[in-house]
Formats: C-alpha cells, sequence, structure tokens
C-alpha cells in the first residue's frame, strides 16, 4: 500500500563521496550536527548528538575494560617536565606536539608543566608508589580523560589538538603476563568492540619497529578500511616492557623476598573511532550509524497530525511500545517542521530505523518503516512493529558490517613487489611478503604516501614477533 509520505526521492544535500571524499566527509559533520572547530586551532566542540553516540562508546568499551579486570582512575592533567624526560625515547617521540605552560597565577613557573600527550610518565610515578611486593600485581588501571597533541594538520575527529580518550596502563609481574593481557585488551576490548558493536570488520596485527608507540618494545593495532580504501588505526594496545619501570623504579619484592622490575603495558582508544564511524559507513545522504552503537536506534514521526492529536497520540505509544522491549526510540512530533526536512535530517543523522505515522496510516492500523542502510519502504502493522523491530535492528547490524567487510575484500590485493603493493594502496590495501618489503621497500613506500599499517600471519593472525619471516605486512595510504 502507498505511504501518504511516499515520492520522488530527495535532491542529495551532501557532496557525492565519489566526487570529493574529505568534503563530504566535512559535509557531514556539519549536516548532521556532529562537530565544530573550536576558537583555538585543532581543538573541536562535540555537538551533543556526536557526543552521545560518543557515550555510547563510553559505556560499550568501559564495560570490556571492566570485564578484562582494570579498575578506573583519575590523574593530573598536568605533568612535569623532568618525569617526561626520564624516559628518553617517549619525551623524543612526543617533543614536537607537546603543549608546555610556563606561567602559572601570573608567575613563572619554576619548572615547567607539560599536559598530557599520554600518561605513562606520570602513572608510572605512581604506581612505584602503590607497589610494594608481588602481591600487588598486577595492577591494572585505566582512566576516561582529555589529552593535548600539538596538532600540525587538524582534522576533526581524526587528528585534533585536544581529544576525549581511554588510557589503560597496567604493572605485571612477568613479560608474559604483561604480553598476554596487551593481547587480550586488544581482542576482547578493541576487536570485539569495532566489530561488534561499530560494525566494523579490522585487521589486528603488530606495527614495524619504525611505527612503534615511542618507548614500547612492541605495539599492537586494529587497521581499518574507510569508504575511500584508506586505513585508519582505531586502536593500540602497547608492550612497555621495562623501560618504563626502569626510568621510575617500578618494583617489587617477589615471593623469595628479591627486588624485580615489573614488566608494564598501555593501551588506547579516542574519539578518532566517531571519525572511523563516519567514514567506514557514511553514504552519499550521511551518516550510518550501527544499531548497537546508536543512542536512537529508531524515530518515530508523526507525518501529520490534524485530527486533535490522535496521530502524535498513537506515535507516543508506539515509542513507549519499543522502549518496553529495549529499544531506544524517540518522539519526533514537530509538524510545525515540514516533514521532508525532517526526514532528511534524521537520514543525515544516520538513525537505523525511521518510523512515519500519518492520518491515514492511523486509519489503517500501520506504519511505514525505513532502513538507513537501505533504499526503500515498507509498510508494517503497528501491533506488530515491537516484535519486528528487534529483528530488524540486528538485520541493520550485520548489513552495515557485512558490506564494509565486503568492501575490505574487493579492495584488497596480494603484490609480489613493492611497485605492485604501492600501485594497489591507491585503491585499498595491498598484502606483501614482509620479507620483501625490507627498509628501502618501507623508504620507497613513503615516497607513494604509504606506510606498512601492520604485521600479520599467513592466517590472518596477531604475530608473536616482527623477526619471522613468513609475516604478510598490510600496506595503504592512511589517515
Amino acid at each position: 500500500m502507498a505511504s501518504e509520505t511516499s515520492g520522488r526521492r530527495r535532491a542529495p544535500v551532501l557532496t557525492p563521496q565519489a566526487d570529493d571524499f574529505p568534503r563530504w566527509y566535512q559535509d557531514v559533520l556539519n549536516k548532521a550536527e556532529l562537530a565544530d572547530n573550536g576558537p583555538v586551532r585543532g581543538t573541536m566542540v562535540i555537538r551533543p548528538y556526536a557526543y552521545a553516540l560518543w557515550e555510547r562508546m563510553v559505556d560499550e568499551v568501559d564495560a570490556r575494560i571492566k570485564d578484562a579486570g582494570a579498575e578506573n582512575a583519575y590523574f593530573p592533567l598536568f605533568i612535569p617536565e623532568s618525569y617526561l624526560q626520564r624516559e628518553a625515547e617517549h619525551v623524543e617521540g612526543f617533543s614536537p606536539e607537546l603543549a608546555v605552560v610556563t606561567v602559572g597565577g601570573g608567575k613563572e613557573l619554576e619548572e615547567p608543566v607539560v599536559v598530557r600527550p599520554t600518561s605513562e610518565t606520570v602513572i608510572g610515578e605512581f604506581m612505584a608508589k602503590w607497589i610494594q611486593s608481588y602481591r600487588d600485581l598486577p595492577l591494572l588501571l585505566n582512566q576516561w580523560a582529555n589529552v593535548v597533541r600539538w596538532e600540525l594538520r587538524p582534522r576533526t575527529f581524526l587528528r585534533t589538538s585536544e581529544f576525549l580518550w581511554q588510557e589503560g596502563h597496567t604493572a605485571h609481574a612477568t613479560e608474559g603476563d604483561a604480553r598476554a593481557y596487551a593481547r587480550r585488551i586488544l581482542d576482547e576490548v578493541y576487536r570485539d568492540f569495532m566489530v561488534e558493536v561499530l560494525a566494523i570488520p579490522v585487521l589486528c596485527g603488530v606495527k614495524i619497529p619504525q611505527e612503534r608507540f615511542a618507548g614500547a618494545i612492541n605495539t599492537l593495532t586494529c587497521e581499518a578500511m574507510m569508504a575511500d580504501g584508506k586505513a585508519l588505526q582505531m586502536g593500540t594496545s602497547h608492550e612497555l616492557g621495562q623501560n618504563f619501570a626502569t626510568a621510575f623504579d617500578i618494583d617489587y619484592l617477589d615471593e623469595t623476598g628479591a627486588q624485580q622490575l615489573c614488566w608494564t603495558t598501555s593501551w588506547g582508544v579516542s574519539t578518532r573511532m566517531m571519525g572511523g564511524l563516519i567514514m567506514a559507513h557514511g553514504d552519499d545522504d550521511g551518516l550510518r550509524v550501527p544499531p548497537r552503537l546508536a543512542a536512537v536506534q529508531v524515530v518515530v514521526l508523526v507525518v501529520r497530525d490534524d485530527d486533535e492529536g490522535s496521530v502524535t497520540a498513537a506515535a507516543r505509544r508506539l515509542v513507549q511500545e519499543l522502549g518496553d522491549v529495549g529499544v531506544r526510540a524517540r518522539l519526533d512530533d514537530r509538524v510545525s517542521t515540514p516533514f521532508g526536512r525532517r526526514a532528511t535530517d534524521w537520514e543525515l543523522k544516520g538513525v537505523p530505523v525511521r518510523v512515519e505515522l500519518g492520518p491515514r496510516d492511523v486509519a489503517d492500523g500501520q506504519v511505514v518503516v525505513v532502513r538507513r542502510d537501505r533504499p526503500g519502504k515498507e509498510s508494517i502493522r503497528v501491533d506488530a512493529l515491537a516484535g519486528q523491530v528487534p529483528v530488524l535492528l540486528d538485520s541493520l547490524q550485520r548489513s552495515l558490517h557485512d558490506e564494509a567487510l565486503a568492501r575490505r575484500d574487493e579492495r584488497t590485493v596480494d603484490a609480489a613487489t613493492i611497485e605492485e603493493a604501492a600501485g594497489a594502496a591507491a585503491d585499498g590495501f595491498a598484502r606483501i611478503p614482509w620479507d620483501a618489503v625490507g627498509d628501502a621497500g618501507i623508504e620507497r613506500l613513503a615516497a607513494e604516501a604509504v606506510t606498512v599499517r601492520c604485521l600479520i600471519t599467513a592466517d590472518g593472525g596477531v604475530p608473536d614477533s616482527v623477526d619471522d619471516p613468513d609475516l604478510i605486512a598490510v600496506v595503504a595510504r592512511s589517515y
């Protein structure tokens, strides 16, 4: 049955991805009301709709972190400059990005303080204070915070001078325990969240030595393909060895009474995931949000209500019924705003399911349902809606993941030479034997703006060491 909202498709309001992907990305940020540039270059203002998505990310990731045994704490924004100097490789890696405060309260500070770019050094100081014996290990900490890295080429959500994130920091009695925990975070927290909630398939592997976190002995990474074929580093987990334990005297008495150095890790994901969400799932009509992430899974739109509020009352009942079965639903009864504009706004925001209800629909005992993952509309009986929507949301979640996975598979090429790999990376990922790359190959790829994103085993797993000659290097252009 035709709906009273059916008709010719509206003209696009965004720059098409194929014409100008960066412009499309900026259009989505603006038109979907996700973020604005802050007053200081490189900063951003996260608008309420996007912040609600970030809160959902926080809830999902935080629950997984706690399941892995870590506890939340909070550490200072300001770090004495001397702390960073104590781990030479660390300060060298972050030096160009540091924001340093030299004046406070109108007076020159006795020692400059750094606005945290990450917190290994300050947390290391307190780990040394809190850990006395093997009974205090492992110490598993996490904090949700903001950090500052002075960004020369800012891009909202992807690279900003200030961003939000979680940073986990742990101390262990043995190297094996630290390595196992870093991998647990990568798999059980990051990969699971990205695949199961964000619906973004990720390649998990190890970074080459040149791309490791400053001060780490090994960096594990989750890499995802965006809609334009470029890679985005979605999250990392680092084995820090004993570098920070040595610098900050993080040691313990073992069961024999001997003094031993701890082995530490750190790991984090940030608001960069918002950029990944936009670029992995967005289309020419805007954002597309996976249902498990969506703050609003279903929006019920009143098309018009010219019968003493009967349509609005029916829509309100539908929202209640959806809420009763665990669906996050919202009512849009702003009938003074044209329906077409409201439908476009919700489409731009990527709400998974739109339910449209007008006087004729109420009379017929049906609603019109629109899925954000594909074109078209269907009519569903009002009394069947609450039962069908959870199934529909599960289908939509799988659809977005499978679409992203199919794109990655189609645009991943096996290469035998550096030239082939660089050519394939113009449009996607290339896999090339690691022993065919070498330092010279890394430099030749860099000349084409291509980097080794990670190393994986032949079966796609996370390797134990970068020294295995049978590893596969995944190369791509990246954000």
